[in-house]
């Protein structure tokens, strides 16, 4: 089983900017919000995608390159999941493709990850995570007119069980790119309401077959080009 310390120990300090920060916005967002007696947060500004990103759970997304094998909704932990499972064009590559998009205007990311830990547990009967390590993928925007890649950052690791070994990646979906953390999701949203707007997420988690117990960098490429084209169809549609 993989320790999570040395993880924990190099995030810890921009944990902790964040939060400063986060308070500090909090702070001058809310003095205003006191001396008129209206507070943001309790109506939130709308989410202009949401009717595209629900659509999601009953479609999954089309993905050029790979055809899709079967797609349905997945009650996973306390949120319905889209689980798609799709095949490389030309090659025997598969893999399961699971999207939690937003689902009301007051939805957040909290535990999706756990939430699919257990489900991976009451399907295979174990789930064990190992080789865990940041990663980090570029998108091309979908506006024509820039040239500015979009950054990911994700969660990339193997996942054991008895009857198949995974290599999986996971991050939340954005407009502008993608984090793992709940908190840099927040902390946008955050700032786009500031701007009368919101931002929007999806949850993706990618489960690619691999060798039983073997090195998860082995299926790098394949994870990493999935998520480019799963970040860009977001980006160019529901996001």
């Amino acid at each position: 089983m993989i320790s999570f310390s040395k993880f924990f120990k190099e995030n810890q300090l921009s944990q902790v900017a964040a939060l400063l920060l986060l308070l500090l916005l909090l702070a001058m967002a809310g003095v205003p919000g006191y001396l008129t007696g209206h507070w943001q947060w309790k109506q939130p500004p709308p989410v202009t995608t949401l009717n595209e990103l629900k659509h999601i759970r009953k479609t999954g997304l089309a993905l050029a390159g790979w055809q899709t094998i079967e797609q349905a909704e997945q009650q996973i932990g306390e949120h319905k999941w889209s689980l798609q499972v799709i095949k490389k064009e030309g090659s025997e590559s598969q893999a399961i493709l699971l999207l939690l998009p937003q689902n009301g205007p007051m939805d957040q990311p909290e535990v999706e990850w756990t939430d699919v830990n257990g489900w991976g547990r009451s399907r295979w009967g174990k789930w064990d995570v190992a080789q865990y390590r940041p990663a980090e993928f570029t998108v091309k925007p979908p506006a024509k007119t820039s040239n500015v890649e979009t950054k990911v950052e994700a969660r990339f690791f193997r996942a054991s069980t008895p009857q198949q070994t995974f290599a999986v990646l996971q991050w939340y979906a954005m407009p502008d790119g993608g984090n793992p953390s709940p908190l840099h999701w927040f902390l946008a949203d955050q700032l786009a309401q500031w701007r009368k707007q919101r931002t929007p997420w999806v949850g993706v988690s990618i489960l690619i077959p691999m060798e039983p117990l073997g090195q998860v960098e082995t299926s790098w490429s394949l994870a990493q080009s999935i998520g480019e084209t799963v970040q860009a169809v977001l980006m160019a549609g529901p996001l």
